[in-house]
């Protein structure tokens, strides 16, 4: 199987749980306090390695606890770490998170993953065998997704983007990359002189906006179509995105049409959230898969027995 290549943030992640959100100058209490591995780029590729791919991390972390945590963290759940190296006398990146009234509020402090570097991924790119897919975000420096895109693109290696935190991206990334997926937010501030629908159709098969519970949205060349998602009783939605993406990857290195990649990646979201933490239900989501797989090959051989 070709490799996954994910390149982004590694952080830990902070999350206090509460019945209601404070408003500026307001304290409230809260009800729990946990540290979880997070990091949208770690997220993916633990997602990624979880539906049974083959993944390298390519990120940073600091000479501290957390970073080393991160790092064992990344081993147990099978991703490579072979180019995850900690930066001296920094600290780890590090997210904020409160979790109240049915969503989530995040403060993301960027850390070591300010040192993903065009040249630090560069030299992970060109020594990376059969690179399948690279999945990039923008927790990292603008110029560094920018190279990604480029080297990529050269290499006619399919590149994932989602560009999250949302920001203002370059024609030349909207241009390489082979996917883009924003959520309604992010598609709204990249795409702000055009409507959502003037976007899809300016980038057919490839901006895949996603809308939650609802699915997702994409243009197919002749006409729009909307991938359901799956509803579900949400217990935490940090991290769906970023499950959405790294199953994503997976169906597609796997060669699975657009249509049935999307529909394998919501379901794989929809799992997500039904557990505590950005990863919690990642080995949720490979038990289902393994599920999923054995009822596959039992109705082909129902079929061939039959014939």
């Amino acid at each position: 199987m070709s490799q996954i290549v994910v390149v982004g943030s590694c952080s830990m992640d902070l999350v206090v749980t509460s019945n209601k959100r404070p408003n500026a100058g307001e304290t409230v209490l809260g009800e729990s306090f946990k540290t979880v591995p997070g990091g949208k780029g770690a997220n993916q590729a633990v997602a990624s390695a979880r539906l049974g791919a083959d993944v390298y991390m390519v990120g940073r972390v600091g000479d501290d606890a957390y970073g080393q945590d991160i790092v064992n963290n990344l081993q147990a759940q099978g991703v490579r770490t072979t180019y995850m190296k900690s930066v001296t006398e920094m600290e780890s990146g590090t997210a904020h998170i409160i979790l109240a009234e049915g969503d989530n509020s995040i403060v993301v402090v960027k850390g070591a993953n300010n040192e993903v570097t065009p040249d630090y991924v560069k030299e992970a790119l060109s020594t990376i065998d059969d690179i399948g897919m690279v999945l990039i975000q923008q927790e990292i420096p603008e110029e560094t997704v920018e190279a990604v895109c480029a080297i990529c693109s050269e290499n006619e290696i399919p590149v994932i983007l989602n560009p999250a935190p949302a920001r203002k991206v370059t024609q030349q990334i909207l241009d390489q990359a082979a996917y883009i997926t924003p959520n309604e937010h992010e598609a709204a501030l990249m795409f702000d002189r055009l409507t959502i629908e003037e976007a899809l159709r300016q980038y057919p098969n490839k901006l895949l906006i996603t809308e939650g519970k609802n699915g997702v949205r994409y243009f197919d060349g002749s006409k729009e179509i909307l991938v359901p998602g799956y509803p579900v009783k949400a217990v935490d939605t940090t991290g769906a995105g970023d499950t959405f993406n790294g199953a994503l990857a997976v169906a597609l290195t796997e060669g699975k049409p657009l249509y049935d990649a999307l529909a394998f990646a919501n379901f794989a979201a929809s799992i997500s959230v039904t557990k505590f933490g950005a990863q919690g239900a990642c080995r949720q989501e490979k038990n289902w898969r393994e599920r999923n797989e054995k009822k596959r090959h039992l109705k082909q051989s129902h079929r061939q027995g039959t014939r």
